[in-house]
């Protein structure tokens, strides 16, 4: 099966394209969600875990991952953390506004390599964003993959995000996904599991032929590997999405090299078996 980046890449990666905003609603206190969909009403073709470069006329553009799978016609999602001048300008914007996106950009997860196996994704924080893309393309492809299992840890309840999808995975049988969620500090209202991410590991076995997925803050990549060793998950088994790395998105500034690899045209999501002795990957 042909990855979707391939079908149909965009002809010109320099030259940006309108996309009109469908939806829009506030994630959390500083992130915003969007559904795009092209101004040309053409299908954007990407793989999970690809970037878009996103711009706004005036303001300059930023590097995000797509929030939802390809699987999902017609529209895309991305959400947009409030931290700089062209962050700002992107979360002023209203339904019926426009942007512009570059992309797709870079290699995303390699799904030949995901199918048909075990899955495990351990997502901290705004990493259950890029991760949303792997998500849903395993619950809408199911067949094609075994026993799957989600790890999110978030800083405390209120930066929980995609609330419709937590409750849905919450609810769901273990057949379909395993969900185990936890926060860094509990509020009155928070029944679940507090502490670090790596403590879910108690609450369900991870065999060591899973095919692991991580993506959250930097310091949350050490701790959740040293746990797959103690269990036996050889590092070629392990994908760290690195796209926080990222700023021009075709490998011309060098602001994501990494020794002689660049998040944005080898990665943004790397085997970690391929970088694990190179000191500044994570």
């Amino acid at each position: 099966m042909k990855n979707y980046a391939e079908v149909a890449p965009q002809k010109n990666i320099f030259l940006p394209m309108e996309a009109k905003i469908i939806k829009v609603k506030q994630a959390t206190e500083t992130e915003r969600h969007f559904t795009l969909q092209l101004a040309d009403k053409g299908k954007m073709k990407f793989d999970p875990g690809q970037i878009l470069e996103v711009s706004l006329l005036g303001f300059g553009e930023i590097p995000i991952g797509f929030a939802s799978s390809p699987t999902r016609e017609n529209t895309f999602d991305i959400v947009v953390r409030t931290v700089g001048r062209v962050s700002k300008a992107l979360n002023n914007l209203k339904e019926g506004d426009s942007l512009h996106v570059r992309g797709p950009l870079g290699h995303g997860f390699d799904l030949t390599q995901l199918r048909n196996n075990n899955i495990l994704i351990v997502a901290g924080g705004i990493g259950l964003c890029p991760t949303r893309s792997l998500i849903q393309y395993i619950m809408d492809r199911r067949s094609e993959f075994k026993h799957f299992t989600l790890f999110y840890g978030a800083r405390n309840p209120s930066q929980q995000m995609f609330h419709d999808e937590l409750t849905a995975w919450r609810k769901a049988k273990k057949e379909e996904i395993e969900f185990h969620e936890i926060v860094d500090k509990s509020d009155p209202s928070w029944q679940g599991n507090v502490g670090v991410i790596t403590e879910l590991f108690k609450n369900t076995a991870i065999t060591p032929d899973t095919k692991v997925i991580i993506c959250g803050p930097p310091i949350m990549f050490r701790f959740v590997i040293a746990q797959l060793s103690k269990i036996g998950v050889p590092h070629q088994n392990i994908f760290v999405d690195l796209e926080r790395r990222m700023k021009c998105g075709v490998g011309k500034c060098g602001h994501c090299q990494i020794n002689d690899k660049y998040a944005c045209v080898d990665g943004p999501v790397f085997c970690y078996a391929d970088i694990k002795d190179m000191e500044e990957a994570l």
